[in-house]
């Protein structure tokens, strides 16, 4: 009885001088090896060159600040709430007087942090930010972590430095739509990364 139409009729036929000598094999592995070895080389040197990413990379966490320097982030917790991965934790605290150039709104988060070794580094917190404060850059890693106390990220490591600020061609879907389809019919050549607005 057959069971698949699959099935493959084998020969048991004497090899041949040829074939029990295993030089075409050896030959063919040879011209394999040759091939290979004058190709060029995928290997980068990686500390020294680094290489593209891509626009959709996600990697390092960044809290962003406003054009004025102020922190966009107002402790809503939508981040938190959509992490899968339950690695965002924050404390609220409302605005004193006086503090207007550091916040934009009266509430601000006293206490960010992220655990990088439960960060799956999904999108979701940035997708769900409504403030766009949270971004996973698209142009850095996560440094490799040496100590268990280096997992944690607070705002120290987190919020953007105003000297070395984070940009980029597109900053939303939509936007990023409308380039692509400019850079494909030629209209746009060159695109200045800029900062968010």
């Amino acid at each position: 009885m057959q069971l698949t139409n699959r099935s493959k009729q084998v020969s048991n036929k004497e090899m041949t001088l040829m074939e029990r000598a295993y030089l075409p094999a050896i030959a063919t592995g040879l011209a394999i090896t040759i091939k290979h070895f004058f190709a060029k080389k995928v290997t980068i040197q990686y500390p020294e060159v680094k290489r593209y990413l891509g626009p959709v990379f996600r990697g390092r966490h960044i809290l962003k600040r406003d054009e004025d320097g102020r922190e966009r982030c107002t402790a809503c917790g939508l981040c938190a709430v959509a992490c899968p991965a339950e690695a965002i934790s924050m404390i609220a605290a409302e605005r004193e007087k006086g503090e207007e150039n550091l916040y934009r709104e009266e509430k601000y988060a006293a206490v960010y942090e992220v655990n990088m070794l439960r960060c799956i580094f999904c999108g979701l917190c940035e997708e769900a930010c409504p403030k766009q404060a949270v971004y996973l850059r698209h142009d850095e890693f996560i440094p490799v972590f040496a100590d268990r106390d280096q997992v944690i990220w607070g705002k120290d490591l987190l919020v953007e430095d105003m000297n070395n600020r984070y940009t980029r061609e597109a900053w939303t879907k939509e936007e990023a739509r409308v380039l692509d389809l400019k850079k494909a019919s030629g209209e746009v050549t060159n695109v200045v990364p800029r900062a968010i607005p």
